[in-house]
């Protein structure tokens, strides 16, 4: 069969997260398990916490009539009742249920709100480095994707951003925690982008959308991760419970549009609508149920620190440059070859299995996801050494 030639370019130029870790499954079946270490995709090792697991059997077991019919196409009016209740409380801003559209993840929910707001040949500003799919969410949905540099600590450079903004600018993205660098934004931070954005939906006639991605908002170590909704009021809020909860495989999130914002009914009609042409009708009933009381809940990520302790010391001690992770389970090195490829492939000698920056965006890096067994961070040190002896 004849696929599109769109599609086959893109495969071409596709998620190298998904190249590596289909790669690790090869050697895996060629050297066994326990001898390659695989760092390429952050798919928590972590089980979901027993009040997860209990939630989930209790949604899955109700005898309620209906419990598994089609509901509306935003969501169960209680569940999002639960969350609005949540975001109120957490920012002080007055959210309600109406203003909340459950999706399919948060992949889900940024293709929801992309179909609902870019016309074609929209722009929308990504900050490198970036999770790779923004790229193509994007052009799903006929945009442009803009990729403005971070500074020298992956946080965003107002300067910069404020030099990519066109009349075709519709939305910038953030993503803090971050994923590929663990780098968390500070208020301060987020406060000058509001005050930009500002100013300049005032100088183009229009406002323009910030889009926050928050699935790592709860993992963190020792920081506080402001609401970006506080420092622009034009903001939408997409997350999942991927990574709070570990629940990746049963794809559950929401969709939150700030109270105040302007067009909010539109917005959240808009969402509903394309909620469901986009063919995910609405997000899946039982997740939904299970995740009404969950609210705020997480894994515990001290497990996540301890293993940031395994693998971050040594690896500095090795020579490597690397930015303090706050967040998530990710850390970012700089390459000791200027091809971050060739260093990857190195690594890849040694069967310990990495990610290019250039996959992430920002080439001379790569992206180390530590979110597996500590056998594995332990099991690796000795390649990791072995390499980076080359280099000293």
């Amino acid at each position: 069969m004849t696929i599109s030639q769109k599609v086959a370019e893109a495969q071409k130029a596709s998620s190298w997260i998904r190249r590596m870790f289909e790669e690790g499954a090869r050697l895996k079946a060629e050297h066994g398990a326990a001898n390659v270490f695989d760092f390429s995709l952050g798919n928590p090792v972590v089980e979901p916490p027993a009040e997860v697991i209990e939630a989930l059997v209790a949604a899955a077991g109700t005898k309620e009539p209906g419990a598994h019919r089609y509901m509306q196409n935003a969501g169960y009016p209680h569940v999002r009742a639960a969350i609005a209740e949540h975001l109120a409380a957490k920012t002080g801003l007055p959210y309600s249920g109406d203003g909340i559209v459950m999706c399919t993840g948060a992949g889900g929910g940024l293709n929801v709100l992309f179909k609902a707001i870019l016309d074609p040949g929209d722009e929308v500003i990504v900050l490198t480095p970036f999770f790779v799919e923004y790229v193509f969410y994007i052009d799903n949905h006929r945009g442009t994707c803009v990729q403005v540099p971070t500074d020298a600590q992956f946080l965003p450079d107002i300067a910069a951003i404020r030099a990519a903004i066109t009349p075709r600018t519709k939305a910038v993205i953030v993503n803090s925690p971050n994923n590929p660098t663990g780098v968390t934004y500070p208020k301060s931070v987020l406060d000058e982008l509001g005050a930009l954005l500002t100013a300049e939906s005032q100088r183009l006639g229009r406002r323009i959308v910030l889009i926050t991605d928050e699935p790592y908002r709860y993992i963190t170590y020792g920081v506080d991760v402001p609401w970006v909704q506080c420092s622009y009021e034009d903001t939408v809020l997409i997350t999942s419970h991927s990574k709070d909860l570990a629940l990746p495989g049963e794809r559950i999130g929401f969709i939150a549009p700030t109270p105040g914002m302007e067009g909010l009914a539109q917005l959240v009609g808009a969402l509903t609508f394309t909620n469901r042409i986009l063919g995910f009708v609405n997000a899946p009933a039982t997740q939904q149920r299970a995740i009404a009381s969950l609210q705020g809940h997480c894994v515990d990520p001290e497990i996540y620190r301890r293993k940031r302790e395994l693998i971050l010391p040594p690896l500095r001690a090795m020579g490597f440059e690397i930015v303090e992770p706050t967040g998530a389970f990710y850390i970012f090195p700089k390459s000791l070859h200027e091809d971050d490829v060739a260093f990857v492939r190195e690594l890849h000698e040694e069967l310990i299995l990495t990610v290019p920056g250039r996959g992430f965006g920002r080439p001379g890096h790569f992206r180390i996801s530590y979110c597996v067994e500590d056998a594995a961070i332990e099991g690796a040190l000795p390649g990791f050494e072995k390499v980076a002896a080359r280099y000293r």
